[in-house]
């Protein structure tokens, strides 16, 4: 299983018991079925295909080999069992703020968003609709992503450092050539130095992260549904 940070936490599945799920309508379950159970909690075929569209907001994860729909329903799966047990281990809350700051340095970070002129309301309203995704959607995923890796980095960094340099190498060898492909102008190396380093860390933090990952699904219980299969 090859996983990063940023691929786990890009955001929001929903979080139904199997007990709430069979109360949706027919129509519901004719459009939506639950196609796996985490500790109880579900994740939709719906969430599977909002996880496969939020890419648009992380350009710059490491690419994973693999079935894009797979990939997506094992990062929420993963995803479940980190959000479970950052329940019971409570921190502070993402403030309006922090997220706040965080949504304006990814309207400027996304090389796409240069054709959307993403900086002004407008150019981002159309960026989110043509992503499918309205403004409260993205925010509430981006929050949850920001506490999903504030508890991962207390209980994994402890020890990791990024050096300046591997910041300015990652620019160079990684983003320039990403926003030269996309023909869009890059951002200064000081407006961004901030995600490179949280990308790095999650290049370093990944073992530890599988192996936890690992433990917490053989301690739990996962079930992945097959087409056609029922939810007990």
């Amino acid at each position: 299983m090859l996983l990063t940070l940023t691929v786990l936490c890009t955001l929001t599945a929903r979080a139904q018991t199997p007990a709430a799920a069979d109360t949706a309508s027919d129509t519901s379950e004719s459009l939506d079925h639950i196609v796996a159970i985490v500790n109880q909690d579900v994740i939709l075929e719906s969430d599977v295909q909002e996880e496969m569209r939020f890419s648009a907001f992380e350009p710059y994860r490491t690419p994973s080999v693999g079935a894009a729909r797979d990939l997506s329903l094992d990062r929420l799966i993963n995803r479940m069992l980190i959000i479970q047990q950052e329940k019971l281990e409570p921190q502070a809350p993402v403030t309006d703020a922090e997220l706040q700051a965080q949504i304006q340095e990814l309207r400027s970070s996304i090389p796409a968003c240069e054709e959307y002129k993403c900086e002004t309301e407008e150019g981002w309203a159309r960026y989110l609709a043509d992503n499918d995704f309205t403004e409260q959607e993205l925010e509430a995923r981006w929050r949850e992503r920001m506490e999903v890796l504030r508890f991962i980095e207390v209980r994994f960094r402890s020890g990791i450092s990024i050096s300046h340099q591997q910041i300015a190498d990652y620019y160079q060898q990684t983003m320039l050539p990403e926003y030269a492909k996309q023909k869009a102008t890059p951002p200064p190396l000081s407006s961004i130095s901030a995600r490179i380093e949280e990308v790095l860390l999650e290049r370093q933090v990944t073992s530890l992260l599988d192996d936890w990952l690992k433990t917490l699904r053989e301690q739990g219980s996962v079930r992945t549904l097959q087409p056609g299969e029922e939810a007990p």
